[in-house]
């Protein structure tokens, strides 16, 4: 029997080679895989989730540019009407692993449910100051209406002098300026109080996890 040794040749070279190929897959893939789990729980440390701060916590002392002060209690908020102005903070906590950088805001005075989503991200007011919240600790929100002409300042001023219940949607993120995230905190008047709680997150730059 007469072997053909160059095909034979060939034939074995060319299963080492897919052999060798699958290998480098398999092994480009649990690479590609543990990378992404490093990724994400590099990312996980970073994750800051707003919450209202609990009632032992300590208050927030709370300016504003035009040194009106405002004290706010753990797990509330503050609604006030000034000359011209409308002044609007609430005591918060990180209770995620990372810092928290607040960026904006959208308030929502009509009864807003929790399946009802967020407005876009770009319409939301920016904060004109930078506000930080560390990892498991206590911090603050603020904002403020000027402009009398819009009408989100009459219906704001109409919940607040009512007074009735309505929403405010934080933005915020890691202090490198991404994770960015919703909170929406509603807040309830009791007994000369504004109560808050928080009836949604959002995530804005990774899918949600419901």
């Amino acid at each position: 029997m007469n072997v053909d040794w160059p095909t034979v040749s060939s034939i074995a070279t060319a299963a080492g080679t897919l052999v060798l190929a699958v290998a480098t897959f398999a092994s480009v893939r649990s690479a590609s895989r543990a990378a992404r789990v490093a990724e994400r729980t590099l990312l996980a440390g970073l994750r800051p989730v707003l919450a209202p701060a609990r009632r032992e916590d300590p208050p927030q002392k709370v300016g504003f540019v035009d040194q009106r002060w405002m004290v706010v209690a753990g797990g509330e908020g503050a609604a006030e009407i000034g000359d011209g102005a409308i002044y609007l903070a609430i005591a918060v906590r990180n209770v995620g692993s990372g810092m928290a950088v607040l960026h904006g805001w959208d308030v929502h005075t009509e009864r807003e449910l929790s399946n009802v989503p967020h407005r876009s991200v770009d319409t939301f007011r920016r904060l004109t100051r930078d506000i930080y919240v560390p990892p498991g600790d206590v911090g603050f929100w603020q904002g403020a209406f000027r402009d009398a002409a819009e009408a989100v300042f009459f219906e704001v001023r109409e919940a607040v002098t009512e007074p009735r219940r309505f929403t405010v949607d934080v933005l915020y993120g890691d202090h490198e300026g991404g994770q960015r995230a919703v909170t929406r905190f509603a807040l309830t008047p009791h007994n000369d109080r504004w109560i808050a709680v928080v009836s949604r997150h959002w995530n804005v730059d990774r899918a949600d996890p419901r």
